[in-house]
C-alpha cells in the first residue's frame, strides 16, 4: 500500500491570477467609458449641429402655403376665372393611431362624412402618410365653425381656410378658359422626379384645360412657408413668424375676349350645338370663342360626380367638346370665295357668265344646284350662291390652285394659338389623294385624283373640312385687304402686352373687293341669300356676308333632301365682317346640324355682331351721331334776286337761269 501524496496551493499564483482578472476587467472597463465618451463627444462636439437640427424639426414644422392662383381676366378688366374662401376639414394619417374611429368622431360633427367615407378611405390609402387628405370640403360657415370646436379633441385633424377657383361666368368661357381640377399620378410624374411640394398640398387644383392649363405655371404662383411649434402629439402650440415666408401670388392674365360679346354668343345659341368666333381682322384678337352647348367649369374644381360626367360625356351634342377649334366641319359655299380668289389668280374674268338651269352635267353625273339663277358673272355667283358657276369653272385652274388659296386664306391651317386642341382639318390637293388613298387594306380608295371631285371641292364639299377658328381667319383676310392676320387670345401676361404685326398675302387688292362685293350683295341686296337676317339697324351700318349649307349626309342613298334624325340634318354656316365701308370686325359661326346658313346662322352671327360694334368705341360713336341734316330746297314760288348763266365750281356743269 503506498503512502498518498500531500499538494500545497501556492498562495503567490492564487493572488497572480486574480491581478490578472482585475486588470483584464478594468482595462475592458477603462475602453468602455474611453468610447462612450468619445461617442458622447462626437454627438455633442462634432455632430451637435446635426442633432439640434434635428431637435428643432421636431419641435418646428413647416407647412406649405399655396399662393392666390392668379385671375383670368376679360379685355376690359371683368374677372372671369378668380379665387373665392372655401372652409375644408383635413386629416393627416400619420397623426392618428385609428382611422375608423377617426372618421366615426368627425361623421358625429359633420354627417356628410359618413356618405363619402368610402371615397376618403381611398384618398388617404392613396397618399402620402404626412400628406393631408381632404375630408370635407366648401363648408358653410356654421359647420367650419362646429368643427372648430372639436378638432382639438381629435387627433389628426384640422380645420382650415383655404382659397378655391370660381368661374364667374359659368358655360360662357367653360371651352377656352378651361378649368382646375384635382392633380393626379399623371400629373404628378409630368412634373419630373423633384415636384414641387405644393402639388402636393391638398387644396392644390392644377389647370387641366384651355387658358388655365396651357399658362397654369404662371397662374400657380409661389408656395410659402409656415414655420410653426408643435407639441409631441402634433398639435400647433405657436407659430413663429420670424420663419414664415409668404406665397407668392400667380400672375394675372388678361385675355383678348370680351365678356359682354361671349355671354351674348352663348346665349343665342340656346340649345342648339355648334360655335362661332369672333376676331379684330386688323390685330388678330379674338373677342369671342364660343362652343355651344356648354358645361359649368365649376362642377369640376370640387371633383364632378362620375353620373354627371357621363351625362355630360354621352350627350349627342357633346357639351365637352370644343367645337371653335376641336370640331371641324365642311365649309359649304362659305369656301366659295376662296375658289373665287382661286379663279381670279388663274386669270378667269370676273365678268365672264355660266347660264344656270338648276343642274351640272359633268361625265355620267349630274350635279345640282339649289336654284335656277340665269346667266351670273362671279360677284352674283357669289350673291346666289350658284353652285353651277362653280362646277363650271373649277376644272380650269384645278384642285391644286383652289387648295393653294385656301390655305394662303388660313383653312386647312394649324395656327400658334395659346391654347391646345386645334384640329387641322383638310383642303385636299391631288398629292394628298395619291399618298392617303395608296390602295392598301386600311386605305382602299382610288389614289387618282378625279375632275369631278374637283366640283365637290370648289364648293366646300367632298374632303373639304375647316373649323370655326379658320373660317373666322379666312373671311378676316379678305376683310382686311389681304393681309396674313392670325388669331390670339392673350392679351397681355401681368403688364406686358402683347404686339403683332402682319405682312400682305400677295393678293391683288382688285381681286380682293371682288369677293367683298359679292359679299356685299349676300347680305344688303334683297334677293341676296342672307338679306333678311344680315340687317344690323344700326343706322347707315352694313354688314356683308356669306351663307353655307354643308351636306351630312348622301341626298341620292337618303332618297331626300330633308333629314328628319338630328344628326343627319345639314350643317348651317355664316361668314361675315362689318362695317362694310371700314371692316373692323370678321365673324364666323357655325351652327351643326342646322339645315340652312341664311336662316340659322346668320340671325346668330347678326346677334353677336351688334354687340361687339356697339361695344366700339369709335363705331358706337357713329352709331349714335344724329344722320345729317337733310338739303333745304328754294320755295317754287321765290324768284331768284339774280339771274345766272354761271357754272357751279364743283361739277362744272352748265346751269341754265331759271325761268
Amino acid at each position: 500500500m503506498s503512502e498518498p501524496s500531500i499538494f500545497f496551493e501556492d498562495v503567490n499564483e492564487k493572488q497572480g491570477t486574480f491581478h490578472r482578472r482585475i486588470f483584464l476587467m478594468g482595462g475592458l472597463t477603462a475602453l468602455g467609458i474611453f468610447a462612450l465618451g468619445g461617442q458622447l463627444a462626437l454627438l455633442q462636439i462634432v455632430q451637435g449641429g446635426k442633432y439640434k437640427r434635428l431637435s428643432a424639426a421636431n419641435q418646428f414644422n413647416f407647412r406649405v402655403v399655396p399662393p392666390p392662383r392668379g385671375k383670368i381676366l376679360d379685355r376690359n378688366g371683368n374677372v372671369i376665372a378668380g379665387n373665392r374662401p372655401s372652409f375644408r376639414v383635413l386629416i393627416i394619417r400619420n397623426e392618428i393611431d385609428d382611422l375608423d374611429d377617426t372618421l366615426d368622431q368627425i361623421s358625429y360633427v359633420l354627417p356628410q362624412v359618413q356618405d363619402n367615407r368610402r371615397r376618403i378611405v381611398r384618398d388617404i390609402n392613396q397618399s402620402q402618410r404626412f400628406v393631408p387628405t381632404v375630408v370635407a370640403a366648401d363648408l358653410t360657415w356654421e359647420e367650419f365653425s362646429r368643427v372648430n370646436l372639436f378638432a382639438a379633441e381629435i387627433p389628426g385633424v384640422q380645420a382650415v381656410m383655404d382659397e378655391i377657383r370660381v368661374y364667374h361666368y359659368g358655360g360662357a368661357f367653360s371651352h377656352v378658359v378651361g378649368y382646375v381640377s384635382k392633380i393626379s399620378e399623371k400629373d404628378l410624374e409630368a412634373e419630373g422626379e423633384n415636384p414641387d411640394p405644393l402639388l402636393l398640398h391638398p387644396g392644390f387644383r392644377i389647370g387641366k384645360q384651355g387658358v388655365e392649363k396651357a399658362f397654369d405655371k404662371q397662374l400657380r404662383g409661389v408656395a410659402g412657408a409656415q414655420k410653426i411649434e408643435v407639441n409631441a402629439r402634433g398639435n400647433i402650440v405657436a407659430e413663429d413668424p420670424d420663419g414664415t415666408r409668404p406665397p407668392t401670388p400667380g400672375e394675372d392674365i388678361t385675355l383678348t375676349l370680351d365678356a359682354e360679346v361671349q355671354a351674348r354668343a352663348l346665349e343665342v345659341f340656346e340649345q342648339d350645338s355648334g360655335s362661332a368666333v369672333l376676331l379684330n381682322i386688323h390685330t388678330g384678337e379674338i373677342l369671342c370663342m364660343v362652343s355651344a352647348p356648354s358645361f359649368d367649369p365649376n362642377l369640376f374644381v370640387s371633383g364632378i360626380s362620375s353620373k354627371a360626367y357621363k351625362l355630360l360625356n354621352e350627350y349627342e351634342r357633346r357639351p365637352l367638346l370644343d367645337k371653335a377649334i376641336g370640331s371641324t366641319f365642311a365649309p359649304g359655299s362659305t369656301f366659295k370665295m376662296a375658289t373665287a380668289l382661286s379663279f381670279l389668280d388663274y386669270g378667269i374674268d370676273p365678268n365672264e357668265k355660266v347660264v344656270c338651269r338648276g343642274s351640272y352635267r359633268f361625265g355620267n353625273r349630274t350635279f345640282r344646284c339649289h336654284g335656277v339663277h340665269g346667266s351670273v358673272d362671279m360677284r352674283h355667283a357669289l350673291k346666289y350662291s350658284c353652285d353651277t358657276y362653280f362646277y363650271h369653272i373649277c376644272n380650269r385652274p384645278g384642285v391644286d390652285r383652289i387648295a393653294a388659296m385656301a390655305h394662303k386664306l388660313g383653312l386647312g391651317e394649324l395656327f400658334d394659338l395659346e391654347i391646345e386642341g386645334q384640329k387641322s382639318g383638310l383642303v385636299p390637293t391631288t398629292e394628298w389623294k395619291r399618298s392617303y388613298f395608296d390602295g392598301t387594306r386600311n386605305r382602299p380608295k382610288d389614289p387618282k385624283w378625279h375632275l369631278g371631285e374637283t366640283l365637290s371641292v370648289a364648293i366646300g364639299q367632298g374632303y373639304t373640312t375647316v373649323s370655326a377658328l379658320q373660317l373666322a381667319v379666312y373671311v378676316s383676310r379678305i376683310a382686311n385687304g389681304g393681309k396674313a392676320v392670325t388669331p390670339h387670345l392673350i392679351k397681355k401676361i401681368g403688364a406686358v402686352d402683347k404686339d403683332f404685326d402682319f405682312k400682305p398675302l400677295g393678293i391683288p387688292p382688285e381681286h380682293i373687293q371682288i369677293v367683298r362685293d359679292g359679299m356685299e350683295m349676300v347680305s344688303n341686296d334683297a334677293d341676296g341669300t342672307a338679306f333678311r337676317n344680315s340687317q344690323l339697324n344700326l343706322g347707315d351700318m352694313k354688314m356683308a356676308g356669306k351663307t353655307g349649307t354643308a351636306q351630312v349626309i348622301n341626298y341620292d342613298r337618303a332618297g331626300t333632301r330633308k333629314a328628319t334624325q338630328w344628326k343627319n340634318k345639314d350643317h348651317g354656316l355664316f361668314v361675315c365682317y362689318a362695317p362694310v365701308d371700314n371692316p373692323r370686325y370678321a365673324m364666323a359661326v357655325i351652327v351643326q346640324h342646322g339645315i340652312a346658313g341664311g336662316r340659322f346662322a346668320a340671325p346668330k352671327a347678326r346677334e353677336i355682331m351688334k354687340v361687339a360694334l356697339l361695344k366700339d368705341p369709335e363705331l358706337q360713336a357713329r352709331i349714335v351721331a344724329p344722320p345729317p341734316p337733310e338739303p333745304v330746297e328754294a320755295a317754287e314760288t321765290a324768284p331768284p334776286e339774280v339771274e345766272s348763266t354761271e357754272v357751279a365750281p364743283e361739277s362744272n356743269e352748265y346751269i341754265p337761269p331759271v325761268p
